[in-house]
């Protein structure tokens, strides 16, 4: 792992106040974007995504150089095939409670090679629900408890990824990836009033569809919709366009075999994500 922290690279050594405000209380943000063939996929759509978590929490904008300067630190070195990037910035040391103090943010930027996707997986639907109308729904917050208690929920039942309804029963999300769903001809993923992160991939997915004239539609689905569904798929920054070959005991396809239109979709999107690698 390459650890670059407010401006060096510290791999084996890394060094984080204890009373830093993204340990005590969860305090920051962070974004994950693809490394593929050394690039960064989509890095400027991240930066986007960060200064509205940032602004949702009430912290200053992002310095866009001074992440610019770590990402190109962790970069550095072996090449990189297949990864995750992942930039990070807490309110800083402060006091032990909610109150922040007056301490600049902390950056912190790693690297790391992670393997490729398969072209399908498994998930599981779990009993807790995501919040929407949280003071944090939507934002992509350090405060990830409850998704590691759902993705270890997941992995229990032999599943890659835990899949949420909302308080209204509504499906929602995944833990780190949007889910869209097809019912006969018609794609549908929740929209984000919904609760649901507005995905970086999930928004390429709807746009680069529709320009090969594939509609998604944005609507309020039942959490039922699991149990009716003809396709599945969920999209991530490392995920891409992932099929869903089962649902719970619920097979959809065979395993590594997508239905046709999640290949049609998957294919779009690989078609023209080179458009976007930095």
């Amino acid at each position: 792992m390459r650890i670059w922290v407010d401006g060096r690279r510290v791999d084996e050594g890394a060094a984080i106040s204890p009373i830093d405000h993204g340990i005590t209380v969860g305090d920051g943000v962070f974004e994950t974007a693809k490394i593929d063939g050394g690039r960064v996929f989509a890095l400027s759509r991240h930066h986007d995504r960060m200064d509205r978590s940032l602004a949702g929490l009430g912290l200053p904008k992002l310095d866009r150089d001074r992440i610019d300067e770590g990402v190109k630190a962790v970069l550095e070195g072996e090449h990189i095939d297949f990864g995750r990037l992942r930039y990070t910035v807490t309110g800083g040391v402060g006091p032990l409670g909610s109150d922040r103090g007056d301490a600049p943010q902390t950056y912190i930027v790693t690297a790391g090679a992670v393997p490729r996707p398969a072209p399908s997986t498994k998930v599981a639907t779990v009993r807790w629900t995501r919040n929407e109308n949280s003071a944090v729904a939507g934002l992509k917050t350090t405060s990830y408890a409850e998704n590691v208690v759902a993705l270890a929920a997941a992995k229990e039942a032999g599943a890659s990824e835990a899949i949420f309804s909302n308080t209204l029963g509504n499906l929602c999300e995944g833990t780190g990836s949007n889910i869209f769903v097809v019912l006969g001809e018609r794609v549908v993923t929740p929209p984000l009033e919904d609760g649901p992160l507005a995905g970086i991939t999930r928004a390429l997915t709807i746009e680069w569809a529709r320009e090969a004239g594939v509609e998604i539609a944005e609507e309020h689905l039942s959490f039922d919709v699991l149990d009716e569904c003809d396709e599945a798929f969920v999209t991530s920054s490392t995920r891409d366009v992932q099929g869903v070959h089962a649902i719970n005991d619920r097979v959809l396809c065979d395993e590594g075999t997508p239905g046709p239109m999640t290949s049609r979709i998957a294919a779009i999107f690989a078609e023209r994500q080179g458009e976007l690698l930095g």
